[in-house]
């Protein structure tokens, strides 16, 4: 087949973007390289079913010609700056939630039925049921960034209902593995880079977080899309994922990934395992620290 991804320069779409080559299938990478990595697409780059496209987002003609001949779309763009959010609100409006417009716009022009959607856990703000089943009552929104996220599935699920997508929406959090370069263990890392003698740690020390590996993932990803083949028109939601540092920063995030496992899928990485390696190469690829990435 051939996909196109947004975000290919991204941690885990760079690594999507791999798995998929080496499956045997055609890749179409986009992305503006706000946050995504060169480093990250050189193996892809050298690949004669890949081809790599500069573009935003916000260019709906440019998306439109990108996406000529694809088959299926991985929407993994976004801002998930959720830390900073309320320092530039604008940010969530046009990367999450007009992008997300954008992208299901080009593929309605070119008759692409199959968007495969990377968003948040962040979408159930401080849950009241733990662990977090993908049909929990939605509490307050505590993020920018989940809101915007919530208001791409949303788009998603219109057009799925009104042009008979297929859409596949994934709550992921806390991706570990190579290429991560977000979140909580870089921050770590980096910490004890510049000061090995101490570790500053936000909130109260207590959070806890539902942790995958990339690999798994993108395992999972794939397993699912592979499990809804023939079912159009409608729209499915997988969580997946093994007190407040910051606004939006959930202290417990736990998510029920049952749904998922019944379709036969299972993590292969330990939590344990997957810090492990994604420190590994953290300290191999020092570079990450030195520039604003995401």
């Amino acid at each position: 087949m051939k996909y196109l991804i947004t975000g290919a320069a991204g941690f885990i779409g760079s690594n999507l973007a791999d798995h998929l080559l080496d499956e045997g299938h055609e890749v179409v990478g986009w992305d503006d390289f706000s946050t995504g990595q060169e480093r990250f697409v050189e193996n892809a780059s050298r690949h004669k079913n890949y081809q790599l496209i500069r573009g935003n987002n916000l260019d709906l003609q440019g998306l439109k010609s990108a996406m000529k001949d694809c088959e299926q779309v991985f929407h993994f763009a976004a801002n998930a700056d959720v830390r900073f959010g309320l320092e530039h609100p604008s940010k969530d409006v046009e990367q999450n939630i007009l992008a997300t417009f954008h992208v299901l716009e080009a593929m309605r022009c070119n008759d692409i039925r199959t968007i495969v959607f990377a968003s948040t856990g962040s979408v159930y703000g401080e849950a009241s049921v733990i662990p977090t089943p993908e049909d929990a009552p939605f509490p307050i929104q505590t993020s920018l960034y989940g809101a915007s996220k919530l208001a791409g599935e949303g788009l998603i699920e219109a057009y799925c209902e009104g042009y008979g997508f297929r859409g596949l929406i994934f709550r992921f959090v806390s991706i570990l593995g190579e290429r991560y370069t977000h979140g909580h263990v870089f921050d770590f890392c980096r910490q004890l880079l510049d000061h090995p003698d101490r570790l500053e740690v936000l909130g109260d020390g207590n959070q806890r977080k539902s942790y995958l590996y990339v690999a798994d993932c993108i395992a999972a990803v794939l397993h699912t899309v592979r499990f809804n083949v023939g079912r159009e028109g409608q729209s499915d939601i997988y969580n997946l994922g093994g007190r407040q540092g910051w606004i939006g920063d959930n202290p417990f995030i736990f998510l029920d990934t049952t749904k998922i496992q019944k379709t036969g899928w299972h993590a292969k990485v330990s939590i344990r395992e997957g810090v492990v390696r994604t420190v590994r190469w953290l300290q191999e690829n020092r570079w990450v620290f030195t520039r604003l990435v995401s």
